[in-house]
């Protein structure tokens, strides 16, 4: 998408966009009680706020353009990734939900300081900060930076000042409030979108039918046999709860909009919205990449299948329309990731480490304070990003994430369900563990290539059960560990709406995975 793709029409929707992004922030800022935090929303957020901050958190442009080169090289296999999460999702729900919003937290590592005591809290802490910094920030930030460099020819550094400048307005001036507000308007224009590209393209195709006999067959099968490279079944099913449950259950930037529920009620009715929500992924994310296959099947990189397909098949407006989307999903992302990171710097690490006292005037100083440290960390990180060449780094980072989560997700799960984890367990894993993750991670991504390695989702499976098993051997020969009680779930009652719509949702899961394979 070039600056000579948009045109004047283009333009004006890209301005009005912005107006009405704006005027929400402020409105939502408005909406703030004067001197209350500015992390939690004052616990007044709604199931559709957390349902579309969550998704929209979820949901970058890389994610757009990503999904619909994944779609034109090999079908919907990797809907995996957004069906799937389901389950991990149901868990949040029902296991971590009631016990976080039961021990009246504001953070991920102030659970973990109820959990295992102050120095796993601390570790977790500066954990959290910097994968907050590079996986959440550095790198949305350089794929929005590239796309706003194709299209208005802007430096990097420029690029990625515009956008953190737009999202540090709304968390400095309204916090979580002003960026879940911002979130609805901007996924409602996200889906409309998408939802028109991927319906026009249809069309041009010829219909559905005509779709399916102008693709290859196997592009509409979930579980592909273990002998494909790309996609085998057994590595997904066993490899994928491990960065679920890091991702859908631990990260403060996702989890967060539930810590601000109005009630547990509204918590569940709120993630169980994000899982209906992650069903689009498929058909607004993925299916242009294989209509566009249809259509343009001689297109030489599959990463510009997204692009491609608005360049060819929109009218002048639409294609300013789609730039907005874009943005959104940015400012979306960046807005809270901000915000997690000022809450979890200002909470953990000043309120309780440098000032207990602190008013909350104060505390939102800080946070506001923190913020800009955040961003301008951000920037220098994008620009050292942008300056490696020849590396496709955005699918090297995606997996190394996949090395981050194993410490993550066996010192949770086994926090929450077995009393016996000690604080030496949870340290160990935290730190030890961290490194020889991420070891293993750097002899796979960067050390010799060798057939011997088992794919990296399969390797992630391993690391976790490493990590699992040091844990109850540390645990159990700990004869005289620091052992705390896990925090109780809040004490409420499930409302039979929750488990209706839980219910529905996993019975409509069930038949979509039935249904393609």
């Amino acid at each position: 998408m070039n600056t000579h793709y948009m045109q004047g029409l283009d333009w004006l929707i890209l301005i009005i966009y912005f107006v009405i992004l704006l005027t929400i922030g402020i409105w939502a800022s408005m909406k703030r009680k004067k001197e209350s935090s500015l992390f939690l929303a004052e616990h007044t957020l709604r199931w559709h706020h957390i349902g579309f901050s969550m998704w929209g958190t979820n949901v970058g442009p890389s994610m757009l353009i990503a999904s619909a080169s994944a779609g034109f090289t090999t079908g919907i296999v990797s809907g995996n990734y957004a069906w799937y999460s389901f389950v991990f999702i149901a868990l949040l729900a029902f296991v971590f939900a009631p016990r976080y919003l039961g021990a009246n937290i504001q953070t991920i590592p102030e659970f973990m300081g109820l959990r295992f005591g102050q120095s796993t809290r601390n570790i977790l802490a500066w954990y959290t900060i910097v994968t907050i910094i590079i996986s959440w920030l550095a790198l949305t930030l350089f794929a929005g930076g590239i796309l706003i460099r194709q299209v208005f020819d802007f430096p990097m550094w420029l690029s990625a000042l515009i956008l953190l400048v737009i999202s540090a307005f709304f968390t400095m001036m309204g916090g979580l409030k002003a960026v879940a507000y911002t979130n609805v308007y901007q996924m409602i224009l996200l889906i409309v979108v998408s939802a028109t590209l991927t319906i026009v393209g249809i069309s041009h195709v010829g219909g559905i039918t005509a779709l399916v006999e102008k693709v290859p067959a196997d592009y509409w099968i979930l579980f592909k046999p273990n002998t494909d490279e790309a996609f085998p079944w057994l590595p997904i099913i066993l490899g994928y709860p491990v960065m679920g449950v890091w991702f859908w259950c631990t990260d403060q930037s996702m989890v967060q909009p539930v810590l601000a529920a109005r009630n547990l009620k509204e918590g569940q009715l709120g993630t169980n919205f994000t899982g209906w929500l992650k069903i689009l992924d498929v058909p607004l994310y993925i299916l242009p990449g294989v209509i566009c296959f249809a259509l343009f099947p001689d297109l030489k990189n599959p990463d510009e299948a997204y692009l491609t397909m608005v360049e060819n098949l929109f009218p002048m407006g639409m294609v300013g329309l789609v730039f907005a989307v874009l943005t959104a999903c940015l400012v979306s992302t960046i807005g809270s990731a901000l915000n997690a990171l000022s809450t979890v710097f200002t909470i953990d690490i000043y309120v309780k480490k440098f000032n207990p006292s602190a008013s909350q005037r104060r505390i939102n100083y800080v946070g506001r304070i923190v913020t800009v440290i955040g961003a301008i960390t951000a920037i220098a990180l994008t620009i050292a990003i942008d300056s490696i060449k020849g590396l496709n780094l955005f699918n090297v980072f995606q997996s190394v994430l996949g090395f981050i989560a194993p410490p993550m997700t066996a010192v949770f799960l086994l926090g929450v369900f077995w009393k016996r984890t000690t604080t030496r367990a949870a340290n160990i894993a935290l730190t030890a563990g961290t490194a020889f993750c991420l070891i293993v991670g750097i002899l796979y991504l960067w050390g010799p290539e060798s057939a011997l390695w088992p794919h990296f989702m399969l390797l992630s499976f391993y690391l976790f059960v490493i990590l699992v098993v040091m844990m109850v051997v540390i645990s159990l020969s700990d004869k005289h560990g620091e052992i705390h009680d896990i925090p109780s779930p809040i004490h409420e009652d499930y409302s039979k709406v929750v488990i209706g719509l839980w219910v529905a949702l996993i019975i409509v899961m069930i038949g979509l995975y039935v249904y393609f394979n």
